[in-house]
């Protein structure tokens, strides 16, 4: 019987147990004062971060309360059946998911009535390199994860939280793409706020399999016979869903104020996309078909459906924008603690943004946003003018022309 959590710790992550087990057994007593009584909210909370945020969270701690909003409504219902067939956590008497957006008047009239929260953890975001396509595509990614995301925060300041954490990306560091530059901007927009409320990050790897990844999508090519694509030339870092959680809490809960912790993985800990399918094909039972290109990946699929064990695929060098042939955590400009946990690295000493520099930027996109001539161009040149270690890597081509 195939396991997914097997399959990932054997060849992906390479590793049995999760890298966090010992920061996370060593922290625990940490952690339950951090977590106990405390009211939490969790948005975004569906997808496959911020729901493994919320089984770490309710491992090591029993809050007050737990509400989480995620728009995404057969997500929730996902999640809460999942808890409640969960024999490891616990549940609080006070557990209530809300099909809303952060952003809406709706959120906010139920943020005021419960005078804010203890805990605010923050999983919405647009995470697809693919979501550049066009300046529509670009306006709806960075209104997610930086226009609305100020939103929040100007609502924090209100209810001051504990504890503020929001997820950045190992893209942020020297982005080559938009989403990347997104959240290096949400970097700074999140410290801005630094003075009014603890704030904290954490840059990491791939999410295997997580909702919507590539990975993921192998899995769905396969329950359909439909042919694999992947690039062979990009090298990604990978952490399983549960360790994707538990980064987060070890980050929210021990982390300081400005802080972005990240994972201590080393380049040979890298693999691509190409070995993750050919493994995964093998250990379903097909022998592996290469081909040339998509089209003829997919007429020899027709093959599969009468029984065929050779399974087309199509690998082949990265031509679509914004990729970037390899991650990295820290730039050259960062200053990083290695040694205060044993498998997270925290980058330090970040100043505090200035926060006019980021309303100026704001108020540029806002502007060009309301212009229906603005293009995605435009947009790129003002945030590499705000950003100028953003190089973005343009080719005319999307993802979204690829299987």
């Amino acid at each position: 019987m195939f396991v997914l959590k097997d399959f990932i710790n054997r060849y992906v992550t390479k590793r049995a147990d999760s890298m966090f087990k010992e920061d996370i057994e060593c922290h625990a007593p940490e952690l339950k004062k951090s977590i106990d009584n405390k009211t939490v909210l969790v948005i975004g909370g569906a997808g496959s971060i911020g729901s493994n945020f919320i089984k770490a969270l309710l491992k090591y701690g029993t809050p007050k309360s737990l509400v989480v909003v995620d728009y995404n409504e057969n997500g929730l219902a996902e999640l809460t059946r999942d808890l409640r067939s969960s024999s490891d956590v616990v549940i609080p008497k006070e557990f209530i998911t809300y099909p809303m957006d952060f952003a809406s008047v709706v959120f906010e009239k139920m943020f005021r009535s419960r005078g804010g929260f203890e805990i605010v953890a923050n999983f919405s975001a647009h995470k697809h390199v693919r979501s550049e396509k066009d300046i529509y595509s670009v306006e709806a990614l960075l209104r997610n994860n930086v226009l609305n995301a100020k939103k929040l925060l100007d609502l924090l300041v209100s209810y001051p939280p504990t504890v503020y954490f929001c997820v950045s990306t190992d893209k942020a560091a020297n982005p080559v793409n938009i989403m990347g530059a997104s959240k290096r901007i949400m970097e700074d927009v999140i410290f801005s706020y630094s003075s009014c409320f603890p704030v904290k990050t954490a840059r990491f790897a791939n999410v295997a399999f997580s909702n919507g990844s590539l990975p993921a999508g192998f899995l769905k090519r396969i329950s359909k016979l439909q042919p694999l694509s992947a690039p062979s030339d990009v090298r990604r870092y990978f952490v399983s869903l549960e360790e994707s959680g538990q980064i987060c809490l070890l980050a929210a809960m021990l982390g300081g104020n400005r802080e972005i912790f990240f994972p201590k993985l080393s380049e040979v800990q890298m693999t691509t996309f190409d070995c993750i399918a050919r493994d995964l094909l093998t250990v379903y039972g097909f022998r592996i078909l290469e081909c040339d290109s998509d089209e003829e990946a997919l007429k020899r699929s027709i093959a599969l459906q009468t029984g065929s064990l050779e399974y087309p695929v199509h690998f082949s060098v990265s031509d679509t924008s914004g990729e970037k042939a390899f991650e990295e955590f820290v730039t050259s400009k960062e200053t990083a603690d290695y040694d205060r946990l044993q498998s997270l690295g925290v980058i330090t000493g970040k100043a505090i943004p200035d926060k006019g520099k980021i309303d100026a930027l704001f108020t540029k996109m806002e502007v060009a946003f309301d212009n229906i001539a603005t293009t995605k161009e435009e947009i790129v040149s003002m945030m590499q003018e705000y950003l100028p270690s953003f190089k973005h890597i343009e080719t005319g081509k999307s993802l979204d022309s690829k299987m």
